[in-house]
């Protein structure tokens, strides 16, 4: 059995990441990460999101496991990426925060060989949360 927390991806998410997967030249092992993380993915109509998920375009505050400093990043697709107070999917960080709930934490491979536990504070914004089913 899987130790990685349950993940919930709202249906809309689902076909775009997927979409944008499909088009790329080669698949990276990190985007293949991603890919496995959506293979378990429970996956739910837009307007049935918990609103403590973090979706596509969500604000979230997190941190590392063993470090104290606190991150605020908004959650994109690459061609929405304009300033360091975002986060790509498809950057390593991106992929593990989408679908976790405010409490959960994952381990998650980081560049350099190395893993890191990131951990889920607040969803400060979320579209779904919003009314804003499709973003």
């Amino acid at each position: 059995m899987s130790s990685q927390p349950a993940i919930i991806v709202s249906s809309l998410d689902m076909d775009r990441i997927e979409a944008l997967i499909e088009k790329m030249p080669r698949v990276t092992p990190e985007v293949e990460q991603l890919e496995n993380e959506l293979d378990r993915a429970t996956i739910v109509a837009p307007e049935a999101m918990p609103d403590n998920v973090v979706t596509m375009n969500s604000t979230v505050r997190f941190k590392f496991i063993g470090d104290n400093k606190v991150f605020e990043k908004t959650l994109v697709y690459p061609h929405d990426l304009t300033n360091d107070e975002q986060v790509s999917i498809f950057a390593p960080v991106g992929s593990a925060l989408l679908g976790l709930a405010v409490g959960q934490s994952l381990n998650w491979p980081m560049p350099n060989s190395q893993s890191r536990t990131v951990e889920i504070l607040e969803v400060l914004y979320q579209p779904e949360r919003a009314g804003e089913y499709l973003r």
